[in-house]
């Protein structure tokens, strides 16, 4: 029986491709096989068996990876049915690493691997194997096709994608509770051995989690587990190939649980009673304390609840919860007053707002405390007797009369008296007055309605001997109305007549107003303040009234305005009435009774002409006047030359005036009695003696006085030009007919100096300003010349 199995065993080696030495036969074959190429069997029913031979007698090719011998790795052998052994064929390797990876003995036709190869880098190639002759190099087989396929040998270990894995489960799972799942991969062959068969199973992390071998989804291992207790768990799993047997290659992964929380735990307070203090002075909504409930819980399983569930206080406090703390915040909800109650207690209740029925068992999530309030004494500001206080007063009464009076008192026991005063931001006017001790109001000044109606005013109470502390109250008071004012025209009424009117025409219908206001409404009569022979008023009797004509045509050119006084009076306690006048128009109308003209002056004009020629004719002469005189100042410019011309020309700066007067007899050159009298100088008479030229408009001053001296006007008058930036430097003699005091300039004439012996220094003339500038200029340049020559 052994013999029998070992050769069968060895038959399957003989018929099986090996991998190292594996040997291809093949042949050229045809449509007509030769005899000899036929093998002939025996069946068993006798009939003789034919088996045509094939020229290719091969499979594919099997080779190992990783080889890591120092020589070629040898794949496999071709061999023709053509091949004598003469050497006369040559075999041809093409496709996949031909060449390179692959490489054949082109003689013998035995096929080697250059280097080592990886199935995880490509698991077969593809090759073209042919037979050629090598003289004509022509072909003796046809290309075939053939396969070398990779065999894959345990070499890569399993590896997780991630190196740490962060997975969560509640807290108090059961036994068994998925909590994540790890994959392990191999690169290996799975279709060949065990290879790539991975096995699970935990290196660190027990008793508390376990995994299975197959899946690797990780579980829990043991029951209830408590986040309170412990929070996080490091598990590391182990992934092993060949199935977990002794030999396999492994990888590991990190896995970091967390328990997550659940309600488990209820709200705990840490004290039975809490005690707290409050002033009696705190206003509503203060935040008097604050009591906290602890839970070992986290997130909305630690969120509580506040209520007031029993005590004395429960309309005085309330409580909110604060959810960021998770606090009761117990806020005041009445004002608290000490002489009253000093002393409340509260029942406070904490209760958990998520809870989980899987753990009502753990209950009651609920819990309770004792909270009592100690009402502190403060000295408290005086209390009005009013929150607001309204009084009403007439406006005509008289100063110093009260129109209210407003009570405070102090809350503490010592019942301090109290002080009253008025904030006067709120009486700017100083309208009212207050009574420091009793708190009566009463006018400072009268009163009127029709300027403000309303005043509202601030009262402030203070105790005497603390004036710190104070309370204010608001105090309205209405000015009701007194028939104290007449009725007025409404608007200003501009009213005509027509001349061509008719007796009993209407003129203009009027209106009048009242700044009083009567509880019944306004209620006007409209009368004449006399018999009127022109005109008459018509009362309509809702407050307003007609004016119409009492006879037919006026006449503008006997009385062009008529004046009608109108008497407007009230229906109010006591009557109180105004006189309006109407200032009435005669005017000319066209047969429409539309007003065309009320000026007696547009009867003179020519019939002929409407408004809008006369506009025309008006701007036409108006247009005619602007070209007069433009063209009167152009040619008075162009006669104006400068006084100067050129500098080297001097000749033309000699003015002659060839003229002598005639002496004091002489009274048409020049005036002598203006200097005698300077307030004759304002008449602004004019030379005789040379053509009068207006270059500028003068400047009026004001005249000396009679007993000034000659010599001061003079002065004045020769300062008043120096600093004249307007006055001309004209070379000219003005004769004041007056002697004075030798002057130390002495003569500046021309015709003098001429005769004068010795030389003369006139660089004086620099120093008298800019106007002797020339004249310096003139007189310097000649003697110069004279030193020349």
């Amino acid at each position: 029986m052994i013999i029998q199995q070992v050769l069968v065993l060895l038959l399957l080696w003989v018929y099986l491709p090996h991998p190292c030495c594996t040997e291809m036969f093949f042949r050229r074959t045809t449509e007509h096989q030769p005899k000899g190429f036929v093998t002939r069997a025996s069946g068993s029913d006798g009939k003789a068996l034919y088996r045509q031979k094939r020229g290719w007698m091969w499979n594919q090719f099997f080779l190992l990876e990783e080889y890591t011998g120092s020589d070629y790795q040898y794949v496999g052998k071709l061999h023709s049915d053509q091949d004598k052994g003469d050497g006369s064929l040559k075999y041809i390797l093409s496709g996949d690493g031909a060449g390179t990876l692959f490489i054949i003995d082109e003689k013998t036709g035995d096929i080697h691997a250059t280097r080592r190869i990886d199935r995880e880098e490509k698991a077969f190639y593809t090759l073209r194997a042919q037979a050629i002759n090598r003289r004509t190099l022509r072909p003796v087989e046809p290309e075939s096709e053939f396969v070398i396929k990779i065999h894959d040998i345990n070499d890569n270990e399993p590896t997780f994608p991630e190196e740490f894995y962060t997975a969560s489960v509640p807290e108090m799972s059961v036994v068994g509770t998925s909590v994540v799942q790890v994959t392990a991969t191999d690169a290996d062959d799975p279709s060949y051995g065990n290879s790539a068969r991975v096995i699970y199973s935990i290196l660190q992390g027990q008793p508390y989690f376990s995994v299975e071998p197959e899946t690797g989804i990780i579980r829990t291992a043991l029951p209830n587990m408590n986040r309170e207790n412990r929070e996080q768990y490091q598990v590391v799993i182990q992934a092993k190939d060949m199935g977990g047997q002794m030999g396999g290659l492994s990888g590991t992964t990190t896995v970091n649980i967390t328990l997550t929380d659940v309600n488990d735990n209820p709200p705990r307070f840490p004290q039975n009673t809490v005690h707290l203090r409050v002033p009696e002075s705190s206003p509503v909504g203060t935040a008097i304390g604050s009591v906290k409930a602890t839970d070992a819980d986290t997130g909305k399983n630690a969120e509580v609840e506040y209520r007031i569930i029993d005590g004395d206080g429960t309309d005085m406090f309330d409580i909110m919860t604060q959810k960021d703390t998770q606090e009761g915040i117990i806020t005041l909800r009445k004002p608290l007053d000490y002489e009253m109650r000093r002393l409340y207690t509260l029942k406070i209740e904490a209760e958990n707002t998520h809870v989980d029925p899987r753990f009502y068992y753990l209950g009651p999530f609920k819990d309770t405390t004792i909270v009592k309030i100690s009402v502190e004494d403060v000295d408290e500001p005086p209390v009005f007797s009013r929150s607001s206080y309204l009084f009403e007063v007439h406006e005509d009464i008289e100063v110093g009369t009260i129109i209210g009076t407003v009570m405070a008192r102090d809350p503490d026991s010592a019942s301090s008296p109290i002080r009253f005063s008025l904030d006067r931001h709120t009486d700017l006017d100083r309208v009212f007055n207050i009574h420091s001790g009793n708190g009566s109001i009463y006018t400072s000044k009268p009163l009127d309605r029709e300027i403000s109606q309303w005043h509202n005013l601030s009262v402030i109470a203070a105790e005497m001997n603390n004036l710190k502390d104070t309370t204010r109250v608001p105090v309205y008071v209405r000015i009701l109305d007194v028939n104290d004012n007449a009725p007025q025209f409404a608007v200003f009424y501009d009213t005509f007549v027509c001349e061509n009117a008719r007796a009993g025409q209407l003129i203009q219908t009027i209106s009048a107003v009242d700044k009083d206001d009567p509880l019944g409404g306004q209620k006007f009569f409209f009368s004449l303040a006399a018999v009127n022979s022109n005109f008459t008023v018509q009362d309509n009797e809702d407050n307003t009234a007609r004016i119409l004509t009492r006879r037919n045509g006026f006449s503008r050119h006997e009385i062009s305005t008529y004046f009608l006084p109108v008497v407007i009076s009230d229906n109010d306690y006591p009557i109180q009435s105004s006189t309006g006048t109407l200032t009435i128009r005669v005017c000319a109308c066209d047969s429409q009774g539309n007003m065309q003209s009320c000026n007696a002056e547009a009867l003179l004009l020519p019939a002929g002409l409407s408004t809008g020629a006369l506009i025309a004719i008006l701007l036409c002469i108006i247009i005619l006047l602007v070209i007069v005189v433009l063209f009167a100042a152009l040619k008075r410019q162009r006669k104006k030359e400068p006084l100067i011309l050129s500098k080297e020309d001097i000749r033309d700066n000699i003015v002659s005036y060839n003229d002598e007067g005639g002496g004091e007899e002489d009274t048409q050159a020049f005036d002598i009695g203006t200097l005698r009298n300077p307030a004759a100088i304002e008449d602004k008479k004019l030379r005789r003696d040379i053509i009068p030229e207006t270059l500028f408009i003068p400047r009026r001053t004001p005249s000396a006085p009679d007993n000034t001296d000659v010599r001061d006007f003079i002065n004045q008058r020769l300062k008043e030009h120096d600093i004249d930036p307007s006055a001309p430097p004209y070379d000219s003699l003005a004769t004041y007919a007056y002697e004075g005091n030798d002057s130390i300039a002495e003569s500046l004439s021309s015709l003098e100096s001429g005769t004068t012996e010795g030389d003369q220094n006139y660089d004086y003339l620099r120093e008298w300003g800019p106007r002797f500038n020339k004249l310096a200029e003139m007189y310097g340049g000649g003697e110069s010349d004279k030193d020349a020559s």
